[in-house]
């Protein structure tokens, strides 16, 4: 039969005995499914970044986690976003508090994937802490899982629903202190420990936290103010910014026709920050050079979108929410767009894409009576342009009399590299044009 199938035989067991051969069992052995216990990584939420702050955890430990659920609030260096968690399970242990910073990348927290495997979590948590060597002291210790105060909670204020962070809701009940009269300044309203400590010291009178820090009334004199992330993150971009070799141009524009467009239509809602961008982008458009830039130092890229980034100073720090294809989307939609930016930045929402992808940059501080500035080029971009206040002065008329007229003086900051001053001169009195006779921005 072997000879017929073409295969050999196999002996049966019987035979094998017979020929000294004692065929061994196999024996299945049951699995066993461990339960895991996994690591809660700083996330990286930007190219720049390299380390995050807890602004607040959003879910308290000995918290049932679900796929997608938002965990905790890090503040990057540009904004504050929510992380969500990858995995169901349950949120064993915090190893950095509230106010904590750390490097991208090491863990924050400990999830386990099931009640059972908490305990060990916390023990390995607590096993990390001491052996991390961390310049600064380690946190306290999370307090018990009974005492672990609740996410959302509601106070008796006409039932109104109060949002706080674990720690801000213990930091008012040790300070006496009433959530419901604290306005938050965190993410979606969120009070968070600052605003606590901020109406505790006022005497119970409201304050808004998030106004005036940093600013001369608010700080103690002689006293040593750590970076927040935002400004390391600038400090870092300044500090690159030097290796690339700038050159700068200055160009003189009238601006009465642009006042007058803006006196028209500013009741529509159009913000002067539109109109410049606006106008920047169609200059743009005829001078793709300007729009360029250089990353490796062996080529430069023309950039397929004009995407304006423009700088706000924003609590502790300064962020460029960018105007995306400026060239193309009209007046009204932009400026209805950067009041959501500008909303965003201040309240540290904005996503990676709407400061990050800026082509180029511009910096206006004449709404403070500047009348002329440079600029710093940020890294990967190929120029930026700081604006000045438009101011009346006495000019020559083409008929020799002395006429007023209103003028602007713009200075653009560019990557040499790339841009020449032939190109720079070319874009400005393009944009002068645009500006002096402003009648296809509102196309």
């Amino acid at each position: 039969m072997a000879q017929l199938l073409q295969t050999p035989f196999i002996p049966s067991s019987s035979a094998l005995r017979r020929n000294g051969i004692i065929p061994q069992r196999r024996t299945t052995r049951p699995l066993v499914f461990r339960a895991k216990i996994r690591e809660i990584f700083m996330p990286a939420l930007s190219s720049t970044m390299t380390e995050g702050k807890i602004v607040s955890w959003i879910k308290s430990q000995g918290d049932k986690l679900s796929k997608g659920d938002s965990v905790v609030v890090v503040e990057s260096d540009k904004a504050d976003m929510d992380v969500e968690t990858f995995y169901d399970g349950y949120l064993a242990a915090i190893v950095v508090e509230e106010g904590g910073v750390a490097a991208v990348g090491s863990p924050i927290a400990f999830l386990a994937e099931t009640e059972d495997e908490i305990a060990q979590a916390m023990s390995k948590a607590q096993s990390h802490s001491s052996s991390s060597s961390s310049p600064s002291p380690p946190p306290p210790p999370p307090p018990p899982l009974e005492s672990q105060p609740e996410k959302v909670v509601v106070v008796n204020n006409g039932g109104k629903r109060v949002v706080a962070s674990p720690y801000a809701k213990k930091l008012a009940k040790e300070l006496k202190v009433e959530l419901g009269k604290i306005v938050g300044s965190g993410p979606m309203g969120r009070i968070v420990a600052k605003d606590v400590e901020a109406f505790a010291s006022s005497g119970g009178v409201g304050v808004d936290v998030g106004v005036g820090v940093g600013s001369s009334e608010s700080v103690e004199l002689g006293s040593v103010v750590p970076f927040t992330t935002m400004q390391s993150a600038v400090s870092r971009n300044m500090v690159e910014s030097l290796g690339v070799p700038t050159f700068r141009v200055g160009y003189t524009i009238f601006t009465d026709a642009l006042d007058a467009l803006y006196k028209k239509i500013k009741s529509k809602g159009v913000t002067m920050t539109a109109l410049l961008a606006k106008a920047t982008a169609l200059a743009l458009v005829k001078h793709p050079v300007i729009n360029s830039s250089c990353r490796d130092g062996n080529s430069f890229t023309y950039n397929s979108s004009i995407n304006i980034a423009v700088a706000v100073a924003t609590d502790g720090g300064l962020i460029t929410p960018v105007l995306q294809d400026a060239d193309k989307v009209d007046l009204y939609s932009l400026s209805r767009k950067w009041k959501e930016l500008v909303d965003k930045a201040r309240a540290k929402q904005l996503q990676p894409h709407e400061y990050n992808t800026g082509t180029f940059t511009l910096s206006n501080l004449g709404m403070f009576g500047v009348d002329r500035f440079d600029a710093i080029l940020p890294p990967g971009t190929g120029a930026i342009m700081a604006v000045g206040s438009s101011q009346p002065t006495l000019v020559a008329t083409k008929d020799g009399r002395i006429g007023k007229k209103n003028q602007m003086q713009v200075n653009v900051t560019a990557d040499h590299r790339v841009i020449y001053g032939a190109d720079l001169a070319s874009f400005l009195q393009t944009l002068s044009q645009i500006i002096e006779d402003p009648k296809d921005l509102t196309f």
